[in-house]
């Protein structure tokens, strides 16, 4: 599977961005982790209305590009978990 069949060139920046978002969100304490996705698609989804102007696509992308950002977060934090098990 190619990322690039699916999330555009134009927001794969927000990728890296959310990501670096979610992981500042997470080190605060007054923000409860169960709202950190739900934070990330807001933003992701305004990010990809600024860069692609507000149309439908622009909405999906920003959906896309957060669920490329949290998908990517888990990873890390599931194989990082497991290493410490093993």
């Amino acid at each position: 599977m190619n990322l690039m069949d699916y999330i555009i060139e134009q927001a794969l920046i927000l990728i890296p961005a959310l990501y670096v978002l979610g992981i500042m969100l997470k080190q605060t304490s007054k923000i409860k982790d169960w709202t950190i996705p739900w934070i990330l698609l807001v933003i992701g989804i305004i990010g990809a209305i600024s860069l692609m102007g507000l149309n439908p696509n622009a909405i999906i992308q920003g959906i896309l590009a957060t669920g490329a950002a949290v998908y990517t977060n888990q990873l890390i934090k599931q194989s990082t978990e497991k290493k410490e098990q093993d």
